[in-house]
């Protein structure tokens, strides 16, 4: 039952020391909302309330913003509104998704200007229901059936283990004032489609499914909570993390479970069953691409890595290099440290071959070049392959190459050598590291 006591025995079972915590509530203005309004403000907690009119409603809109807003202004309470414009790009079709990435935006917005330890919101147990329901349509797994979390990434919900009838009754016995959203009693999307026409029918079958669904998320939490503590253990045999990336090994990875190699690749964003088959009977060289991460076929390895941003990015950048007065080139920093991480090296180059200014850059498909010690010419691809040069490795490797985009080095592994010096040169560029 749903009481200031119980609300407060939530509470303090998600955040133990919340007394002194700072909260953000989201209010739409709803029972759900404006009964947690209600039992944060009975508490004596501190908090503040964030609200946001989608004008998708138009009056109906106005008035939720309403109700919420002179609420705030009769307690004192520190009110923060957003209200959706023609900036916002509001689209024809997946209108929720477009609102949950304009609410959350905004909360964690307001969270970090006004320094604030929580966002809390009004979800409860139907809510946590019905995305159980829709996450068991699409396969989710065990991270997907156990539903609505009550505690993550700094925001709680401390109402998920109360019913819509309990928080209606609640609003009822304490005479709280809130509005109605009618949106809600249509059935055009899926989730209200589930809430009008598929939670009736499992309450008419059992009249205390919502109690008993309540103690199988439970359960489901505590064996999530098991598998997570057992897969972490099997990551750290077989992962290794490095700064920039982290490297799976591919045996260890095999000879693992179907379930454990899909546990550890959706953390990346790979949680397609038919794309880890895929994944695992890659060659070499291959590539997938999560919406974050980007996945390496290698030998013997995976390579995991986000995936760079516009500035980040320097595949298609060419460098170009000075050379100092002693007629060797002058790295980059940035540049030398990446080189270094791969080997070191010691070129000269005849500086009557080449043609400047020096530049570098990363491989293209399709480039050739002639390697020391081997007869004609080759592919920079093939050479890689022959010399056995990791993908992450190939990633990091510069081309030595003059103003006509001659190659004159794959650095640091080989110098081509129709440009490298000779006891006849009369000019040597040096190039060392």
């Amino acid at each position: 039952m749903l009481n200031l006591k119980t609300f407060r025995h939530c509470i303090a079972g998600l955040y133990a020391d919340y007394r002194n915590a700072k909260f953000l509530l989201a209010i739409s203005g709803g029972a759900d909302s404006m009964v947690l309004l209600h039992l944060f403000k009975s508490s004596d907690l501190q908090f503040e309330v964030a609200h946001i009119n989608y004008k998708l409603r138009g009056v109906d809109s106005d008035a939720d913003q309403k109700i919420v807003e002179e609420f705030c202004k009769q307690n004192n309470i520190p009110f923060h509104l957003y209200q959706v414009s023609g900036k916002d790009n509001k689209p024809k079709n997946s209108i929720q998704d477009w609102a949950r990435i304009i609410r959350y935006d905004f909360f964690r917005k307001i969270q970090q200007e006004e320094n604030l330890n929580f966002i809390a919101t009004a979800h409860h147990l139907n809510d946590q229901l019905e995305t159980f329901i829709i996450h068991l349509s699409k396969a989710s797994g065990i991270k997907g059936l156990s539903g609505i979390p009550a505690d993550e990434n700094e925001i709680l919900r401390p109402l998920l283990g109360f019913s819509k009838q309990e928080i209606y009754d609640f609003a009822k016995e304490n005479e709280i004032e809130f509005r109605e959203d009618l949106s809600n009693q249509k059935s055009d999307y899926l989730r209200n489609k589930i809430r009008h026409e598929i939670v009736p029918k499992l309450m008419e079958i059992n009249e205390h499914f919502l109690e008993n669904f309540g103690k199988s998320i439970s359960f489901l939490n505590q064996t999530k909570n098991f598998v997570d503590e057992k897969v972490s253990d099997i990551e750290k045999e077989i992962i290794i993390n490095n700064e920039d990336y982290l490297v799976i090994n591919k045996e260890l990875f095999l000879n693992q479970s179907d379930f454990i190699q899909f546990e550890i690749l959706r953390k990346y964003g790979f949680n397609d069953v038919e794309e880890i088959v895929k994944i695992k009977k890659a060659e070499t060289g291959k590539k997938f691409i999560s919406s974050e991460y980007e996945l390496m076929i290698d030998r013997e390895i995976f390579t995991i890595q986000k995936i760079a941003n516009e500035v980040e990015k320097v595949n298609d950048e060419e460098i170009t290099l000075i050379i100092n007065s002693e007629n060797q080139i002058i790295f980059p920093e940035n540049i030398k440290n990446e080189i270094k991480e791969l080997g070191r090296f010691n070129w000269k180059i005849d500086a009557e071959k080449t043609l400047l200014p020096l530049k570098l850059r990363r491989k293209k498909v399709g480039d050739l070049f002639h390697p020391i010690g081997m007869i004609g010419k080759k592919k920079i691809s093939k050479f890689c392959k022959d010399e056995k040069i990791t993908i992450l490795a190939q990633q990091k490797t510069w081309l030595l190459c003059d103003r006509n985009d001659d190659i004159l080095g794959v650095i640091p592994f080989r110098q081509d050598r129709r440009f490298a010096a000779s006891k006849e040169s009369s000019e040597i560029i040096k190039v060392k590291l």
